[in-house]
């Protein structure tokens, strides 16, 4: 006759509690309790909220200032004028600034992953109809999503490229936050990650190196000066004086600067690095 030790009737208990904590580690990794990859995605900032009020040098203005008047700086033989618009220039009148001599354009199309500009076909085409090459734009937020959710959602919602010779690449605007912390809240290393992530995804998307937009001082402060970028991203820099100033670190050279966000028409204008030969060329790729 068998005879039971003392203990045994415990073991069963034991190895029901061992399954049901595996099981439930398994159900905290699918359903995201803290400790896990849901964590983190549960502590992004919330989308914008005026995105209509954010474009490229909103923020600059604002933390930067202007030169007094605004008035433009005397043009190079060798420089075309061109002017960026969004939302907040509603439909814009592009045969004035054809007279006026403006041949390019950029225009936002979307930030974060939940904004289109809704004016967006009547500037963007605009521009293209009146004879103007012309780009789109995306406004960062970093702390809201990811660097390649945002760029694939630029590519999907007008940020996209052709090679038709007045299809400029895409423009990341990299500025001062317009919600809260400066730098969004991640660190130098974070911030320049996460751009990495985006012009990374943007050319799988499109088979171009995507233009920056930012300002030295905000860059200074929130990259540490990162030099990553400057020998692939061609540099949109803002600078409301008589000249573009100092560039960031890797930049020999600016492409287009942003000389005004008080000029005639539409407020922003800005002048590319070059004759309209290389504006082509850009644009071309």
């Amino acid at each position: 006759m068998s005879v039971l030790r003392s203990g045994s009737p415990h073991r069963p208990a034991r190895s029901l509690a061992t399954v049901a904590g595996i099981l439930l580690v398994l159900l905290s990794l699918l359903l995201g309790l803290p400790g896990t990859a849901g964590a983190a995605a549960a502590k992004r900032a919330p989308e914008p909220s005026h995105p209509g009020q954010d474009w490229a040098g909103s923020q600059i203005a604002r933390h930067e200032g202007t030169a007094a008047g605004g008035a433009p700086p005397a043009a190079s033989l060798a420089s075309v004028e061109g002017v960026d618009v969004s939302s907040h220039n509603g439909n814009v009148a592009w045969s004035t600034l054809w007279n006026s001599g403006v041949r390019f354009a950029y225009v936002k199309a979307t930030e974060s992953t939940s904004y289109t500009n809704p004016y967006f076909a009547q500037q963007y085409n605009g521009s293209y109809n009146t004879g103007m090459i012309r780009g789109a734009y995306h406004f960062a937020t970093p702390n809201t999503s990811s660097g390649a959710a945002q760029a694939k959602y630029f590519a999907d919602h007008g940020g996209g490229w052709s090679k038709d010779g007045r299809t400029l690449p895409g423009a990341l605007d990299m500025e001062y936050n317009p919600y809260g912390a400066t730098c969004y809240g991640l660190s130098a290393a974070g911030l320049v990650n996460w751009m990495k992530d985006w012009f990374a995804t943007y050319k799988a998307r499109t088979g171009r190196d995507a233009v920056l937009y930012t300002s030295t001082s905000w860059w200074k402060q929130c990259t540490g000066n990162s030099a990553a970028f400057g020998a692939v991203n061609p540099l949109w820099i803002p600078r409301y004086g008589s000249s573009a100033g100092e560039l960031p670190a890797g930049w020999g050279f600016h492409t287009i600067w942003q000389y005004t966000s008080s000029g005639p028409t539409v407020g922003d204008h800005n002048r590319f690095n070059g004759a309209i030969d290389r504006l082509r060329a850009l644009a071309n790729g």
